[in-house]
């Protein structure tokens, strides 16, 4: 087990505390308004196609863009860009409530908050994975991912059933709400003393000499490079988790705020899975534990085709909600520890170009999927993914033989 020592130390650092409770804040939020969002376009268009392309445009710009953002993060002060891409995102979302109390709201504006929300994502996002280690040192490295990701799935427990009664209530809440939490967001990042980024020699090659550099590490380290692939793979269904729940809820005529609790039981086993993720790092190698997650994937999402009711759907995203925090903390703590500090955002770009290409795939062609030959229909075929890839972990002789995530020690 951690030691206790260690935990306690986490928790008297001020900046890890305020920067942590500021996200959570922001996470919270975002989890309300991405279940609102698929529900909002339901409404407006009756159309589970057309909500998975614009659940897609906020996911396509990690491919887009995250290569040309990792080597800006790593110019940029770290923290300046956040507090920039969080005002920018309180702004596109508030403009959803303003134009629906107005009369203009309309599906293209949607898409282009989705797209503009996505957009500013890339580089926040690469810009807090790569604090992290300067905040906390990198002991309290898988404790500060592990209490993170409990804080994300405790997002997704809380933020769907919020999300469904505030929807209940008027269908912009939710919008209204994701707005002040990325306002609150940035009074948080306001008072964090501590620098998110070490010193950094003049830039002495263009930005695309920088992201070629991203790309050639990535590309030696065999088990980083590994999992972006296996990651990509595994986003191509979880991308369309909630969205399958929602059309399998709504044809089995359960009420938005039921939706909302059915989603949210999820978050239950997102925190089980969160906070038993450190342990079983303790205890088991790196490879097992892989394995072990991409199994479970591939057993337990067909289930959701015979799901007979709300409660089964519900229990089935408990136990896929609660392999993916351990395997994203696993993987997580691996990747961030061992990228040296200057290449933090070019890699991390570089593997996110990789396994989140996997998110617009799985969105789009899963709400195609769901609208031309059925939900049931669309999941079985679907499982291909999960399946391929718990064969091409089994068989990585990189992933079997990494070491244990505990042991590396980050350069």
């Amino acid at each position: 087990m951690i030691a206790p020592s260690r935990y306690q130390a986490l928790w008297r650092n001020s900046d890890y505390l305020i920067l942590w409770a500021g996200q959570a804040i922001s996470v919270a939020g975002s989890q309300v308004s991405l279940f609102a969002l698929p529900l909002l376009i339901l409404v407006v268009t009756k159309s589970p196609g057309v909500a998975g392309i614009v659940a897609a445009l906020r996911t396509l710009p990690y491919v887009v863009l995250g290569l040309v953002a990792g080597a800006l993060v790593d110019r940029w002060n770290r923290k300046r860009a956040m507090i920039l891409c969080d005002t920018g995102r309180a702004i596109a979302l508030a403009s959803i409530p303003l134009a629906y109390w107005t009369g203009h709201l309309s599906v293209v504006q949607i898409g282009a908050v989705s797209l503009i929300e996505g957009t500013l994502m890339v580089p926040y996002s690469l810009s807090s994975t790569a604090a992290l280690p300067r905040v906390v040192g990198t002991e309290q490295l898988p404790l500060a991912m592990s209490q993170n990701e409990a804080t994300f799935q405790m997002a997704g427990l809380l933020g769907p059933s919020v999300g469904g009664l505030l929807f209940a209530v008027s269908r912009v809440f939710p919008f209204a709400a994701d707005a002040l939490s990325y306002a609150a967001s940035v009074i948080s990042l306001l008072f964090v003393r501590r620098e998110f980024q070490g010193e950094r020699p003049p830039a002495q090659r263009s930005i695309w000499g920088d992201i070629w550099e991203g790309l050639g590490w990535l590309w030696r380290e065999p088990i980083v490079r590994a999992m972006a692939f296996l990651s990509a793979i595994a986003w191509v269904v979880l991308a369309t988790l909630n969205l399958v729940v929602i059309v399998l809820a709504r044809d089995q005529h359960v009420p938005s705020w039921g939706i909302g609790l059915i989603v949210g039981l999820g978050g239950v086993g997102g925190i089980l899975g969160a906070v038993a993720a450190a342990p079983i790092q303790h205890r088991f190698r790196f490879g097992p534990i892989i394995i072990a997650c991409s199994w479970a994937w591939a057993g337990l999402w067909p289930l959701y085709a015979v799901a007979p009711n709300g409660v089964v759907l519900g229990m089935i995203s408990a136990g896929l909600s609660f392999i993916f925090p351990l395997y994203n903390v696993t993987q997580m703590s691996y990747r961030v520890a061992i990228i040296p500090d200057v290449l933090q955002g070019r890699v991390n770009s570089a593997f996110r170009l990789i396994a989140f290409s996997g998110q617009p795939v799985g969105l789009a062609v899963g709400g195609l999927l769901m609208q031309s030959v059925g939900p049931q229909r669309a999941v079985l075929i679907m499982t291909i993914a999960p399946v391929v890839m718990a064969l091409s972990a089994t068989l990585s002789a990189s992933i079997r033989n990494a070491r244990p995530v505990a042991h590396l020690q980050r350069v």
